[in-house]
């Protein structure tokens, strides 16, 4: 009778000190151990950050929400700009950005909105274990979110890659929730690099603020070369997860 008292007493206070560690748990301990980014892999990311910010703007000549020291975007660079009513829930609204300065093709995603249910619908299209993605677990909504924006964009998105010579990197880019779209479509674009034209490896990117966690360890762990996140916190800032 005391041995199985004594295994039940031991058994209640590891439940007790696991559901304690599970309530107590911060994000910040994820990124204790991740190294810093160098200033070669820092340099996009503050301008990545406008372009993704972009997308909550109508119109970038009369901008209402502009970050300190403006966008400093040209607005005739904008070449595509999709709304809710057209991506028709399929999507956070996006645009497309032709950098020439930089060389790059940014399809930046918005985040979260609070007032869209089709953004909750999106969000909550899961379950765990439920979608199989090369080799590993990913989010079931934000990876259709992020096939239907390949078919719809791959053709657009090529055009613009060889009309430019065909030597533009292509970044995806998103903000919380559009940064999993972002992500899972970077996974996407790099097992299906012909709907893009044959774009290399190399030049594909993608850059996603304060990440949805969209991807099992090992997924992220395979794309760690192409998708970065970037996670700002309290007391530190790690710009870049390099696993």
């Amino acid at each position: 009778m005391s041995v199985s008292c004594g295994v039940e007493c031991v058994f209640i206070l590891g439940c007790a000190r696991w559901m304690w560690k599970r309530c107590t748990y911060i994000g910040s301990y994820d990124s204790a151990t991740w190294p810093s980014a160098t200033a070669d892999e820092f340099e996009p990311v503050p301008r990545v950050c406008r372009v993704v910010l972009a997308v909550y703007e109508t119109d970038l000549s009369h901008p209402h929400y502009q970050p300190a020291g403006g966008f400093r975007l040209n607005p005739d660079w904008v070449v595509k700009r999709v709304t809710y009513e057209q991506t028709l829930g399929h999507a956070p609204p996006y645009i497309i950005y032709t950098d020439h300065d930089h060389r790059e093709i940014v399809l930046a995603i918005r985040g979260l909105n609070l007032a869209k249910e089709s953004d909750y619908k999106l969000l909550l299209d899961n379950r765990l274990g439920m979608q199989m993605f090369d080799g590993g677990y990913v989010h079931h909504g934000l990876l259709k979110s992020a096939a239907w924006l390949l078919n719809q964009e791959s053709e657009f998105l090529k055009q613009q890659w060889i009309e430019n010579g065909s030597n533009y990197r292509m970044i995806f880019a998103g903000h919380s929730l559009g940064s999993g779209v972002a992500a899972l479509l970077t996974t996407v674009v790099v097992n299906h690099r012909d709907r893009l034209g044959g774009i290399p490896r190399d030049k594909i990117r993608c850059y996603a603020i304060a990440p949805a966690r969209c991807m099992s360890l090992n997924l992220a762990v395979k794309y760690a070369d192409v998708i970065h996140s970037i996670v700002l916190q309290v007391m530190n800032f790690h710009p870049i997860h390099r696993q």
